[in-house]
């Protein structure tokens, strides 16, 4: 039986609206990180790519850049994706990310982890 089609959108979990993808990540072939952003709030999204409808360990992240308490973050283990993780950042840079792992990664140390490496995004 074939698992059920994901009918959701990035936008749409970011709550639809004026949300618009401005970058992209791509976590190998596991998932995508997409960082959607409205004029005001930024909002990350982690989509997966590979054992979608399987309950694999996702991560979705996003944080005003050099303010530790703006993180916001959403890990756990989903069938199709984590997050969607938002901060209000107009004028500000932010920093974000996410991670895919396989089932069994956990165990073995594997999966694929990204988090913007400095400033991203200023303004």
């Amino acid at each position: 039986m074939a698992a059920p089609a994901n009918a959701a959108t990035p936008a749409s979990v970011c709550g639809g609206g004026s949300y618009r993808v401005i970058d992209t990540h791509d976590l190998g072939s596991l998932a995508t990180i997409y960082l959607l952003y409205n004029g005001r709030t930024n909002c990350v999204v982690t989509w997966k790519n590979a054992y979608v409808g399987t309950k694999t360990p996702t991560r979705a992240m996003v944080a005003i850049w050099g303010q530790p308490s703006s993180h916001r973050q959403d890990y756990d283990h989903y069938a199709y994706y984590a997050g969607p993780v938002k901060v209000d950042a107009p004028g500000k840079c932010i920093a974000w990310g996410g991670s895919a792992l396989r089932p069994g990664d956990i165990v073995n140390g594997g999966g694929i982890h990204w988090d913007s490496p400095g400033p991203s995004h200023c303004g």
